[in-house]
């Protein structure tokens, strides 16, 4: 795929900092918790704490965060934002963040587009090149069939598999998204990593190396911002850090 590290690729980037993006997962259980602390009758709180888990964070951070997110425990307040722009040679990248202080972001977010050859543009300057998507990884083998996989989640709304390594992706309706991952899990998949993410419907590749290190070194300085949730962008090759 084209856009900033696959969901698998993200995954694997992030089991190597895991500590520096637990407060991002926080975040995003504070979040989904506004709308009840209890995960079996919440399904994006669900979502939130098994994404959690699937990095090993440790159970009393993310009681912690559910907590703040309830109001039971005093907590900041965080908004979702995005901010579109374009990288060097004119490749699309879209950030989701979720912040505390809008201004501070969008200041950071300005400034990391500038400083590797980018610019911040204005809300669907890009979009529009993308799709949303619901996407699952299930790992191969293991006892995971495509057919079966295919024939567990029909029902709930399951668009597409694709062969992605050593991974299959599911793709699904942003709407569809929950009701499929729950299904996967109601027949016994474990779920290596769920989301709905941008899909790039059109591609462009950096015109030279140089482009592509500043673009690399764009995204790394995106993704260290702890404000920042996720980057994708339509690159024609993986962006792969140094």
């Amino acid at each position: 795929m084209g856009r900033h590290g696959t969901i698998a690729g993200r995954k694997a980037a992030q089991d190597n900092k895991r500590a520096a993006i637990f407060t991002k997962y926080a975040r995003a259980i504070m979040v989904a918790a506004k709308g009840g602390g209890d995960p079996g009758s919440n399904a994006s709180l669900k979502n939130a704490i098994d994404k959690a888990r699937g990095i090993n964070m440790p159970n009393d951070k993310i009681t912690r965060a559910i907590k703040k997110g309830t109001g039971e425990l005093e907590g900041e307040s965080y908004e979702t934002a995005s901010f579109e722009g374009y990288g060097p040679s004119g490749v699309a990248v879209i950030v989701d963040v979720l912040t505390d202080n809008k201004n501070r972001t969008t200041s950071a977010v300005k400034h990391a587009f500038d400083r590797f050859g980018g610019n911040l543009g204005v809300p669907g300057c890009v979009s529009y090149m993308f799709e949303r998507k619901g996407v699952i990884l299930i790992e191969m083998g293991a006892g995971a069939d495509e057919d079966a996989i295919m024939e567990a989640g029909l029902d709930a709304g399951l668009e597409d598999i694709i062969d992605a390594d050593e991974f299959f992706e599911i793709r699904t309706t942003p709407d569809d998204f929950l009701a499929v991952a729950e299904a996967l899990r109601g027949a016994g998949y474990e779920l290596a990593e769920s989301d709905v993410e941008y899909i790039p419907n059109m591609e462009t590749a950096p015109k030279n190396d140089a482009d592509l290190r500043a673009l690399v070194r764009l995204i790394d300085a995106l993704d260290e911002n702890d404000d920042v949730q996720k980057v994708y962008t339509n690159s024609a090759v993986e962006l792969v850090s140094e």
